[in-house]
């Protein structure tokens, strides 16, 4: 079995570590041999200017995106972006897609939702063929048609490729995704899966038929996916206060993150067999209740989907998450105190033994 690899969560830029505090804690995961740090973006900070800014106050850590929003921006100006932050950082960049939700897809892009993961295909399409710099960028899909036909604009539109050369021509490709079929695609034709609210003992029940359709339509193999979970973690310290943020996020992912039609959250919560409270919890939200929202949240979902406890208990979960088949653990560190947080990340490592494959 190959060591398990750690990778830091930053988060959304301001609800996470910021400024000096950010570049700390970075840097205190690559002393301790974290492979890598992942930045979020929503409808504030976007992912493209945090890891440029902290690719030159980094050397080793791999730079990742969870996730780079499909309708942010079109799929050339994420290849241009990542093939930028790839040479900034010395081929250190890691692709993340994934199509958000209809809510901030059509509220804060203008950008229809329907068939959001045949899109989001067609975006990986595209951005590695810009990557691969073998020719011209021509595409007729179903979601992008580039150059646009002649009757979609002047007529004037010119095959073209990016006009620089990428230090690599693949870059790796993860997608944040949750769905069924979303999950099949990630197997099928990605490099990495991140999926969160992870749950080790719900894995194979929940993901494991989708994971293997995916691995027969690509002619793959498990080997050729990268899971990387992004889960919560605090080690002893304040632990209620720890769980406190876990449930805290979880009510507002359960109860927030979509309507009453569409949350893929409350979705996946089902799969895991905590359907009842994941409705309760996201009715009372919408309800606007959100203290009798936050206390209906079952301690065992927050104990299940987050590396919170003792040491013993966390070693514990580390080890059936490793015998799952879990590729990288995106940790976030939980802890309210900024020092606590650090000392996460030093006992984490220490744990997982990143310290000897560094």
């Amino acid at each position: 079995m190959s060591p398990l690899k750690l990778g830091l969560n930053l988060g959304y830029w301001g609800i996470g570590p910021k400024g000096d505090e950010a570049v700390e804690i970075v840097r205190a995961a690559e002393s301790a041999g974290f492979d890598s740090v992942w930045v979020a973006e929503s409808y504030g900070s976007d992912v493209v200017s945090v890891l440029a800014w902290l690719a030159p106050q980094t050397e080793r850590i791999k730079l990742g995106a969870a996730i780079m929003q499909v309708p942010a921006r079109p799929p050339a100006t994420a290849a241009m972006a990542g093939a930028s932050i790839d040479m900034l950082s010395g081929g250190r960049f890691i692709f993340g897609f994934g199509p958000s939700g209809p809510q901030v897809s059509e509220g804060w892009y203008g950008v229809p939702y329907p068939k959001p993961w045949g899109r989001t295909r067609e975006y990986i399409e595209i951005v590695r063929e810009i990557i691969a710099r073998q020719g011209p960028l021509e595409h007729g899909g179903a979601h992008f048609q580039l150059p646009l036909p002649a009757d979609a604009g002047t007529g004037q539109g010119k095959a073209l490729k990016l006009n620089f050369h990428p230090l690599r021509n693949e870059i790796p490709v993860f997608v944040g995704a949750i769905g069924r079929k979303s999950v099949e695609m990630a197997a099928e034709i990605c490099d990495g899966w991140i999926p969160i609210f992870f749950s080790a003992d719900a894995f194979e029940d929940t993901w494991g038929e989708h994971l293997e359709a995916g691995f027969a339509k690509g002619g793959r193999t498990r080997s050729d996916l990268e899971i990387s979970p992004s889960l919560q973690v605090a080690i002893d310290g304040d632990l209620d206060a720890a769980r406190g943020v876990v449930r805290a996020g979880l009510m507002l992912y359960l109860g927030g993150m979509g309507s009453k039609e569409t949350n893929f959250y409350v979705d996946l919560t089902h799969r895991f067999g905590f359907g009842e409270a994941a409705d309760e919890v996201q009715s009372l939200y919408l309800d606007g209740k959100r203290e009798e929202a936050y206390n209906a949240i079952p301690d065992e979902l927050v104990a299940a989907t987050s590396l919170v406890g003792s040491e013993d208990e966390v070693t514990g979960r580390i080890d059936k998450l490793a015998a799952a088949g879990v590729d990288r653990l995106i940790c976030s560190p939980v802890h309210l105190d900024a020092a606590e947080r650090l000392r996460t990340v030093e006992r984490l490592a220490e744990l997982v033994g990143t310290r000897s494959v560094a």
